[in-house]
This record gives structure tokens, sequence and C-alpha cells, in this order.
């Protein structure tokens, strides 16, 4: 049998004494005379208090005394039993006296060193229960702030719920608001289409009375040309032969002096003549350049009516603010096409830098709008329309200088 295997036994005998009743003096002296007959190892307090697992630093060593005083007291019963010489009697008196004094002698020495290790394992002990205590309130504190942010965390979740009903209550609101919306525009626009229809017809009536005036007007300064050529003409040929006239009175003044009233009577006559000519033709060439300035006003506004396509003022201005406030996609955009453009009209300033006058060029039937302060620029669009939109939008570019 092992030495762990003996030490579980005696450890099982002590436990069944301990169930039956016995004093702790009695697992100890138990112990000690396990240890010292079965095993031969001294009784020391770390050793019995290892079996017994019962008894403080001042009660072991009184049961190790006690059980030393056992062992003498048994000694001196058997050597006084025997039939020995009284001088060898005395003589195995005094060796065991001596071994007695040396065995507790040495046995108070193991006893105070075994002392002093076992304090300085109850100070150990105290070391690590004060350890422990320190560790447990700061477990407790650190509990109890775990408790308070769970508290708070709870706090939020409930306000972050309340938040989530109401959040979810406003959105039922907004989308019915929605639906109320999507309506009325539905039906806005069915107006609007239905007035589209009418413009539209009233348009082609334009259209048509417009091309009537165009040719009117072309046929008018076709005429008033033809007025004027004539009325020039007129006045050379007056003119010529009066100066031919002119010249030859002139010379015959020299010769007739009699007739020199009467040359400058026709003198002044003919000047009075080519003056009066020489008026009308300014009037007229005055009113050929009202014509041609009415010629243009007219091509500026068909032109302007060509490019606003029967597209009403009202419906572009529409569609340019739906342009200019982002609410209009690419492919929208590009549905409507220069339809609109008619009606775009340029900003004045440009929203980057706010000091440039913007310009507007045409390349290859693509418009682009571009700021020459700054170099700020809508990039190549499709339209006038959606390079106005796209100027004016925050997802425009800046060309490099």
């Amino acid at each position: 049998m092992s030495l762990d295997q003996i030490r579980q036994a005696i450890r099982d005998e002590l436990e069944a004494m301990r169930l039956s009743g016995a004093r702790r003096q009695d697992l100890s002296l138990h112990a000690c005379k396990r240890l010292f007959f079965d095993l031969g190892i001294r009784p020391s307090i770390v050793a019995v208090r290892d079996l017994t697992q019962t008894g403080s630093a001042s009660d072991i060593p009184k049961d190790i005394d006690h059980f030393w005083e056992r062992v003498r007291g048994a000694a001196r019963v058997k050597i006084g039993a025997g039939s020995i010489p009284k001088a060898l009697e005395d003589k195995a008196g005094e060796l065991l006296g001596a071994l007695f004094e040396e065995a507790v002698t040495h046995a108070r020495t193991t006893l105070d060193d075994e002392r002093e290790a076992f304090q300085q394992q109850v100070a150990a002990a105290d070391q690590r229960t004060r350890d422990a205590q320190i560790r447990l309130g700061a477990s407790e504190e650190a509990i109890r702030r775990s408790e308070q942010r769970a508290e708070a965390a709870w706090e939020k979740v409930r306000a972050l719920e309340t938040e989530m009903s109401n959040a979810a209550m406003h959105g039922n609101v907004h989308h019915e608001t929605l639906q109320a919306t999507v309506q009325r525009l539905d039906q806005d626009n069915e107006a609007l289409r239905q007035r589209l229809d009418k413009e539209t017809a009233t348009n082609a009536a334009l259209r048509d009375r417009i091309d009537a005036l165009h040719v009117e007007m072309r046929h008018s300064t076709e005429h008033y040309a033809q007025q004027i050529k004539d009325a020039i003409a007129e006045a050379e040929r007056r003119v010529k032969p009066m100066l031919v006239e002119l010249d030859s009175l002139r010379n015959m003044a020299a010769t007739y002096q009699s007739g020199v009233r009467e040359a400058s009577r026709k003198e002044f006559e003919f000047i009075q003549q080519v003056a009066t000519a020489k008026a009308r033709g300014d009037r007229l060439d005055a009113q050929l350049r009202e014509q041609s300035d009415e010629v243009d006003a007219l091509t500026k506004d068909v032109a302007t009516l060509r490019q606003q396509q029967g597209i009403p003022p009202e419906v572009a201005a529409l569609i340019c603010s739906l342009a200019e406030s982002g609410r209009l996609s690419v492919d929208e955009l590009k549905n409507i096409g220069t339809a609109a453009d008619g009606h775009v009209t340029l900003p004045l300033r440009c929203p980057k830098c706010e000091e440039g006058e913007p310009e507007l060029s045409q390349v290859d039937h693509r418009f682009e709008l571009q700021c020459p302060e700054c170099d700020h620029s809508s990039g190549p669009g499709d339209s006038r329309l959606e390079a106005v939109r796209r100027f004016l939008s925050t997802d425009t570019v800046t060309t490099s200088a």
C-alpha cells in the first residue's frame, strides 16, 4: 500500500471516529499514533491538521505533547517491569531520560518551526482573505456599476421603444399624407394634361397664324424694298437731267449776262427739288430701317415660338421649377429634351462664386453653361434645361483652368 493510500485510510478512520462522536483530542491522538507507529513520521502540527481537519494552532501542540507523555509513560512501564540489574536499569533510565530530553528538545524545535510555518500560513491566509475582501468590494462595486449601466440601458431601450412607436405612428400619418398627395398630384397631372391638349391645339392655330404673318411680312418687305428702289431710281432720273441742265446754264452765264437771274432761279429750284428728293429718300430709308427692325423682332419671336414648340408658359414654368429643385431625374430630362428650352431662363449669377455671369455655349447640338470667373461648369447636356439644372445642382463639375 502506498503512502497516499495509507493517509487516505487514516482520514477515513478519523472521519468514522468523528461521526461516532469522538472529540478533537481523540482524533489528534489517533492521528499521532498512526503517523508515528505505522508511517514512522514524527507528528507535527501540519501533518496532524492535514489528517484531522480540525483544531487550532494552540490546541494541536497540546495534543502532540499529550501523545508524547503517553508514549513516555508507556516506555517507563515497560522498562520498570523487566528483571534486569539495578545498575543496568539506572543506566537504561539515564539513557532513556537523555533520549527523552533530546527528543523533547528536538520536538520543541520542530514545534517552533512548524508553529512559525503555521503562523506564516495563517498570515498568508489572512492576507489572501484581505485581498479577497478587497476584490469582493471591487466586484460588488463593479456589479453596482453594471447594474446602474443595465438600468440606464433599460431606460434607453424603453425610450427607444417609445420613439419607435411614435416613429411608426408618424410614419403611418406620413404614408396617408403621401397617398393623399399622390392622388392630388395625379388629379393635377390629369388637369394639366387636358390643359396641355387645349394649349397644343391653340398653339397649332397660332403657329398657322404666325406662318401667315411671316408670309405677309415677307411680301410687305419686298414691296417696301421695291418702292424704295423705285423712289431712288426716280430721284436719280430727275436729278441727272437737272445737273446736266445746271452745268449748261453755268456755261451759258459766262456768255449771257442777261440769263443769270433766270439761271439762278432755276438752280435754286433744282436744288430744292434735289433736297426734296433727298429728304424723301431719307424718309424711305428710315422707314426701311423700321421695317427691318420689325422684321428682325418678328423673326426672333418666330424663332422663340418655334423653340417653345407649343408648350404653355405655365407648364414650362412648372417644368423649369421642378428641374431647378432637382425633382426631375436624368431619364425625365432626356424625355423632355429641348421642348422647354424656349422658356428656360439662364441664371444671372454663378451659385458657387456668386460673382460670375454664366455663359451658354452650344457645340454639336449639346449645351453647356459655364462661369467665366471660377470655371464652374454644368458639363455637356442634351438641352438648355438639363444644363441649367446641372449648373444649379450640387452634382455639377468644375473644369480645370
